[in-house]
């Protein structure tokens, strides 16, 4: 019974299969496949809101105003507030996904500099 994964312990749950399935996308190297999986994985809102989501960081990545993007995208500027905070964190995982993809980050002055 100690084998048995408990489900209102997610932490471990989550973490195990998203090692997992990072480690097979990398490996798998088909990008047919890959998408095949993702809409098989996920329900279409599901796969909306990623597409969404990725849409949002490059557009962020461009240097466009966030305004611009909640009403483009149709999201929320919490998302897209997140996705800006994330993308300016040092070892940023979106920036390094974004340059993989050839995305160049334009960098935003900040105002009084």
């Amino acid at each position: 019974m100690e084998n048995v994964v408990r489900m209102n312990d997610d932490t471990g749950l989550v973490a195990s299969n998203i090692d997992e399935m990072s480690r097979t996308l990398a490996l798998a190297r088909d990008p047919e496949l890959i998408a095949g999986f993702l809409y098989s994985l996920f329900t279409k809102a599901e796969a909306d809101e990623i597409a969404k989501r990725w849409a949002l960081v490059k557009r962020i990545a461009e240097g466009v105003p966030q305004r611009t993007i909640a009403a483009e995208l149709g999201l929320s500027l919490c998302k897209i507030t997140r996705g800006s905070r994330e993308l300016k964190k040092d070892e940023s995982s979106f920036r390094r996904m974004l340059e993989i993809a050839g995305y160049t980050v334009v960098e935003k002055k900040r105002k009084g500099k």
